[in-house]
């Protein structure tokens, strides 16, 4: 069985395999639309551990742009489809990396700094400043998630992330991929990327902490930027490895945390959104040369 993984868009649910990737969308009348893309094959030296994470993230954001595209033009019935020019697609992605760069990194580095006039210690110690740095960072990052949660429209996102993850699980264990069987499976799932969000927080805590607290804040800034592929590929083998193990006790509980998380990001489908994430899994299945009924 091969590992397939997700994303929510504006009223509908994309899914990701090896082979390719499918985003489902229901638009204003009911009917569903379908958008699938075969991926070509990557160098073998960027499968390797710590290399995949680094790539999957790049992957991520760049099929995630195309199907909130595809998503946005289906659900708001929009005449025709035009696709975003590979220069469209970089740039947004560099927009949002550099929105991210900004809020979750320059914005809690600063507070930390402002909070050493006033705590001497976090001035003084290496740790004590990087762990009051990653606080601040979870604490922004919550307040973020917290706050869009309250918009109408982000929530109907959250639900079909709800779905995504209930169709996963059910495909995960065999389950025939029917409404009636996946409606009673958790909206949570621990190989998702709000806990993988987590985990890069819990990373970038300790990875930072070597960085000598002697180090000017552009130089400390800078390193923060540089250190996150080896970030990214860290957390995401730990993901892995979390979802691999997920029945082991002890990987339970450290996952537990990443699981509370989604409490935030997800939320109870209805069965017309299972239904949205049920035909992008089958049709992700497709590529791959199953018949999923």
């Amino acid at each position: 069985m091969k590992n397939i993984g997700g994303q929510a868009v504006i009223e509908g649910v994309m899914m990701k395999s090896p082979t390719g990737w499918t985003v489902a969308v229901r638009d204003q009348n009911g009917a569903i639309h379908v958008k699938k893309e075969v991926l070509g094959k990557l160098p073998k030296i960027l499968g390797f551990p710590f290399v995949r994470g680094v790539v999957g993230l790049y992957h991520a954001f760049a099929i995630g742009i195309k199907a909130i595209e595809f998503s946005a033009a289906k659900a708001y019935s929009s005449e025709s489809e035009r696709p975003l020019s590979p220069f469209a697609i970089a740039s947004t992605i560099l927009v949002a990396v550099g929105l991210g760069i900004g809020l979750f990194i320059f914005l809690p580095l600063y507070l930390t700094k402002l909070a050493g006039f006033l705590v001497s210690e976090v001035s003084r110690s290496s740790f004590v400043f990087n762990f009051t740095d990653g606080i601040i960072r979870v604490l922004i990052f919550l307040g973020y998630v917290f706050v869009i949660g309250l918009w109408k429209e982000m929530r109907r996102i959250f639900e079909y992330h709800g779905a995504e993850h209930k169709v996963i699980h059910a495909y995960e264990e065999g389950k025939e991929l029917e409404v009636e069987n996946v409606r009673s499976f958790s909206p949570c799932h621990p190989r998702c990327g709000t806990s993988f969000l987590l985990i890069v927080m819990v990373i970038s805590i300790l990875l930072f902490s070597f960085i000598p607290q002697s180090w000017p804040f552009w130089g400390k800034f800078l390193s923060r930027i540089v250190l996150i592929p080896m970030i990214a590929g860290i957390s995401y083998e730990l993901l892995r490895l979390s979802a691999k193990a997920k029945r082991n006790a002890f990987i339970q509980l450290l996952i537990l945390p990443g699981l509370m998380l989604q409490k935030l990001t997800t939320r109870e489908p209805d069965d017309s959104q299972i239904e949205v994430a049920i035909m992008a899994v089958r049709e992700v299945l497709a590529l791959e040369g199953k018949d999923v009924r």
